[in-house]
């Protein structure tokens, strides 16, 4: 078994970086106007008049931040600090706080709205960059944009966190996330995307005070500042933002019955929109809420969350093909099956199992990582032209009408996947 996680180690390293990350440098670096270009097209043309999203930055940013702290390559380091240097001039909401959630190419606000999803993308990327490089500036960016998700998406009354605001934080009519959403003011999508930078956030601060109590030294793979220091306050309401997220999860988004994880909610958590599943999110979820409990360090949590985790995990198996890839979602009442494999769903149907192969021993979640892998390296890796395509259907077709890169096309969810085989083992 130690061969064939070597194996897969070194695959992974060099789809990283000669395909993935290598292709963001060179073919997606705006030099006219700073920052990166918003969109390829599936069928490689560049638009350079693209509006640029607040997610694929942000998403950009997170990407070249973790694979830097992990490789050490100074390019890597140059594109993340192009990233974060573009967010805080250009989204950066200096009036009202927050982020655009888009500009267009010449970096002017596009749309002005405060979509949460987005601004806890940017506290995952600033954050991930402070890890790496023991940035002040990109901490307290972090620090004050998890304050505006705490003071403006915060249900008070019922818990939990609203999508979206206006860009002066006012109720919006249409909060929906996409064209593809409901509309509905809370979403299993978006809180999975505040619990995962909320984790990163206390990740890099416990790192930090770490740092002060043990005098630590960097070394490749966990790269701390010295000197730093936050006040406990801080921490701690992180720490108890954290602790609430995983009640969420385990209470209220989690489906009792199906062991699914909903998708959309009411205010007062009312389970709307009919049956959906989206296996892709759960098992995405699978290891994110286990990550939250594993950074956060509690036993009793970490206890309860493991027997959700092998829960989601084991009901996501519905999505599963003889192929070894994952389809994306079902809508039971309708009988409609997305059943195109996109190339988000397969990395994250990657790490999953392989959470739960290194965490309580599984021989079987280790084979559908490794059967999902090889379906990627044989349908999804563009190997010509760099990066993946969007998706493959049933039949084999690469689809080409979605971006190769763009506003939700992102060095992420795959970069990540590598990231995550190389360190875990």
């Amino acid at each position: 078994m130690k061969k064939t996680i070597k194996v897969l180690k070194a695959e992974v390293a060099d789809v990283l970086q000669n395909n993935i990350l290598n292709f963001w440098l060179d073919k997606m670096q705006d030099n006219e106007n700073g920052g990166f270009y918003g969109q390829m097209t599936g069928e490689g043309q560049l638009v350079k008049n693209a509006d640029k999203g607040g997610i694929l930055n942000a998403r950009i940013l997170w990407s070249f931040s973790a694979a830097y702290r992990v490789l050490r390559k100074p390019e890597y380091l140059e594109a993340a600090t192009r990233a974060k240097d573009y967010i805080i001039d250009h989204f950066i909401d200096r009036e009202h706080g927050g982020t655009y959630w888009s500009l267009d190419y010449l970096g002017q606000p596009r749309d002005s709205k405060k979509q949460f999803y987005a601004i806890g993308f940017m506290i995952y990327g600033l954050s991930e960059y402070a890890r790496a490089t023991g940035d002040r500036e990109a901490l307290d960016y972090a620090i004050q944009l998890y304050d505006c998700i705490e003071e403006h998406s915060l249900d008070q009354i019922n818990n939990g966190y609203i999508e979206a605001c206006t860009r002066e934080w006012g109720e919006i009519a249409d909060m929906r996330l996409s064209e593809l959403d409901a509309n509905y003011p809370k979403s299993q999508n978006t809180h999975l995307h505040i619990i995962e930078p909320y984790t990163n956030l206390y990740r890099c601060l416990k790192e930090i005070q770490e740092s002060e109590i043990c005098n630590y030294v960097s070394v490749i793979g966990s790269v701390v500042p010295i000197g730093i220091t936050v006040p406990q306050e801080v921490v701690d309401r992180i720490e108890a933002s954290l602790r609430n997220l995983i009640d969420i999860f385990t209470n209220k988004i989690l489906n009792p019955s199906t062991h699914h994880l909903d998708l959309f909610f009411d205010m007062d958590w009312t389970r709307e929109a009919g049956r959906l599943e989206s296996y892709g999110h759960d098992i995405e979820c699978s290891w994110l809420l286990h990550e939250a409990a594993l950074v956060l360090g509690d036993v009793k949590v970490l206890r309860k969350v493991e027997e959700v985790v092998k829960m989601v995990a084991k009901a996501s198996e519905k999505g599963l093909n003889s192929d070894g890839s994952m389809v994306h979602e079902a809508n039971l009442d309708t009988g409609y099956i997305d059943t195109d494999r996109h190339w988000w769903v397969q990395a994250e149907n990657v790490v999953g199992w392989l959470n739960i192969y290194q965490h309580f021993g599984e021989e079987s979640a280790l084979q559908k990582a490794l059967h999902c892998w090889q379906y990627i390296k044989d349908n999804l890796i563009d190997y010509e032209g760099g990066e993946w395509w969007w998706s493959r259907n049933p039949n084999g077709e690469i689809n080409c009408k979605d971006d190769k890169a763009g506003f939700w096309k992102c060095p992420y969810h795959n970069s990540r996947m590598c990231l995550e085989i190389i360190e875990r083992f």
